[in-house]
């Protein structure tokens, strides 16, 4: 999978917050988008989305051919983790999977993030680590060919956050990983190219 950008230009009023970025992007190694606060790191993966359009200049997504693809399927962690609150993350992981996922193999996904015996409780009762975890597991199981993260590990502690890492990694399956972070040990427990949205490199 390739994400090459052309001249993208995104402006919000009279703030410009991208300017004219020139980008390319594989799937060889996950992407950790890292640069200032306001650089439009957020207004990126939205833009590569379709959830937000540019102001001038082009998108465009190969996966191994000549001819550019209208658009991959994303999966996609935000900052707000948009859970359905009043399910349990069995079910939340179960929507987003599709219908022949079944309870049992969501069961023993999230097993590898979250303790057994809240598997049946409502979200809304859930830490916001937790919470955190059970989106970042339904993104992983999700189908999609692209995974987006934004500031996927906030409000995780450092060993956790380096189990969900390890676990991040481990369901890519060739997957091209794009991560919004302020932080350099996320990107070097990555294993990512660094790139700075301000500067495009």
């Amino acid at each position: 999978m390739k994400i090459e950008i052309s001249n993208l230009t995104k402006s919000y009023q009279e703030k410009v917050v991208l300017n004219h970025l020139n980008l390319t992007l594989t799937d060889e190694q996950p992407i950790c988008l890292m640069s200032p606060s306001g650089s439009g790191k957020t207004t990126f993966l939205r833009l590569l989305l379709g959830l937000e359009q540019p102001d001038r200049g082009e998108i465009r997504f190969f996966d191994g051919q000549d001819s550019p693809l209208l658009r991959p399927r994303f999966s996609a962690v935000f900052q707000e983790n948009r859970l359905c609150e009043a399910f349990s993350p069995v079910e939340n992981v179960r929507i987003a999977a599709g219908a022949p996922y079944d309870a049992k193999a969501a069961r023993e996904e999230l097993l590898q993030l979250l303790p057994k015996d809240c598997l049946n409780q409502p979200v809304y009762t859930f830490s916001g680590g937790m919470k955190r975890r059970t989106a970042i597991c339904r993104a992983m199981i999700a189908p999609s060919r692209i995974v987006l993260m934004d500031e996927p590990f906030t409000g995780l502690d450092g060993k956790t956050r380096n189990l969900v890492i390890r676990y991040v990694l481990g369901r890519l399956n060739g997957r091209m990983l794009v991560v919004a972070t302020h932080q350099e040990v996320e990107a070097e427990r990555l294993g990512g190219r660094v790139v700075n949205l301000a500067i495009g490199l």
